[in-house]
C-alpha cells in the first residue's frame, strides 16, 4: 500500500469507526479491497444538482458543487477501511469543485419525537462542561480502541436552535490530550428534527478551515426537507413515540446524565467522538481529494 492509501486509511479508520460502547475498529482489508471500494464509491457519486431521497423520511436537494456517495458504496468503503456502519448511516457528501477539503456524514436516527422546549433555557457554559466531562469519561474507551485521549477546549460555535425550522447547529473544539495538535479536526454538527427522529449532517474539517467550510454545512442543512407527514409539526401526541431525551442530549449528553444511562451518553456523543478521535490534521483533505478527484469530469 502506498503512502497516499495509508493516509486515507488512517482517516477513515479513525473518523468513521464508532467509539461508543460495543463498537470497535476492525482490521483493514487488503489494498485490493480498498481499491475496489474507492472505485465503486467514485462511480456511484451523484453530482448536484440532484434530489437525494433520505429513506422514506426526507429529501436532500443536493446543490451544484456537491457530490453524494449513496449508502451501499459508502458503507462498503467504510468496511474496506475496517469500520462498522449501522442502519443509521445514509451516505457521504463531498465537495466536487473548489478548494474545500471536508466530508459530511449523513445519518438518520429514529429516536422518536424530540421535545425542543429545553432550548429556551439551556446554558451554553453548562453544556460545554458536560461535553468536557463526557469526553474525558470516554478516553478509556478510546484507549482500548487505540485512539489518542482528547480534551474539549472551547465552543467553535455555541449551540443554536431555530424553533421555526427545527434545526440545531453546534461545534466544539477538541485537541489531543497527550501531544501537540496545532490545527485540530473539527466536527461542525447540524441536525434537523422530524416527527419520528432526526437527520444529522455533520461536517468534518479543521479548525483553520471551519469558518470557510461551515457555509457548506449550513447550505446542506437548508437543503433538507422532511416529507409531508414526517415533519416535526406533524407530531401526534396520542399515537407517536416520544424520545427518552431532549434536545440538549444532541449537544452534550445532558439527558443521558439525568437518566444515568451510560449507553445513552455514549450514543449521544458518537458523532463528536468520530471527529475528535483524529490523531492529526490534514487527513480530511487527503480523503476528500481521492474521493472527488483533483479534476472532476464534467457532467
Amino acid at each position: 500500500m502506498n503512502q497516499h492509501h495509508t493516509r486515507c486509511g488512517s482517516l477513515w479508520l479513525l473518523v468513521l469507526c464508532s467509539v461508543s460502547l460495543g463498537a470497535a475498529a476492525q482490521t483493514p482489508r487488503p489494498a485490493e479491497a480498498l481499491t475496489q471500494a474507492r472505485a465503486a464509491a467514485r462511480a456511484a457519486l451523484v453530482r448536484g444538482p440532484a434530489s437525494i431521497p433520505l429513506r422514506e423520511q426526507a429529501t436532500l436537494a443536493l446543490p451544484a458543487g456537491f457530490g453524494f456517495v449513496p449508502r451501499a458504496p459508502a458503507a462498503a468503503l467504510m468496511q474496506a477501511f475496517g469500520n462498522r456502519v449501522d442502519e443509521r448511516f445514509l451516505g457521504l457528501v463531498v465537495p466536487t469543485q473548489g478548494e474545500g477539503a471536508w466530508l459530511v456524514d449523513v445519518e438518520y436516527e429514529p429516536s422518536g419525537y424530540i421535545k425542543d422546549d429545553e432550548a429556551q433555557h439551556w446554558d451554553a457554559d453548562k453544556l460545554l462542561q458536560s461535553l468536557k466531562e463526557g469526553t474525558e469519561a470516554g478516553n478509556p474507551e478510546r484507549a482500548r480502541a487505540g485512539i489518542p485521549p482528547l480534551v474539549v477546549t472551547r465552543w467553535v460555535e455555541p449551540p443554536a436552535y431555530e424553533a421555526a425550522s427545527h434545526r440545531l447547529v453546534w461545534s466544539a473544539e477538541a485537541r489531543r490530550k497527550d501531544g501537540p495538535d496545532p490545527d485540530p479536526t473539527i466536527n461542525y454538527n447540524t441536525y434537523e428534527l422530524g416527527r419520528e427522529g432526526y437527520l444529522s449532517l455533520n461536517l468534518l474539517t479543521t479548525a483553520g478551515a471551519v469558518e470557510r467550510d461551515k457555509r457548506a454545512a449550513r447550505e446542506l442543512l437548508a437543503a433538507v426537507d422532511f416529507a409531508p407527514g414526517k415533519r416535526y409539526g406533524d407530531f401526534n401526541a396520542s399515537t407517536d413515540k416520544v424520545a427518552a431525551y431532549g434536545l440538549g442530549a444532541l449537544v452534550a449528553g445532558v439527558a443521558a446524565k439525568k437518566l444515568g444511562l451510560l449507553a445513552l451518553l455514549a450514543a449521544t456523543l458518537v458523532k463528536f467522538a468520530k471527529v475528535i478521535a483524529l490523531a492529526t490534521a490534514g487527513l480530511v483533505a487527503a480523503a476528500s481529494r481521492w474521493l472527488r478527484g483533483r479534476r472532476a469530469p464534467a457532467g
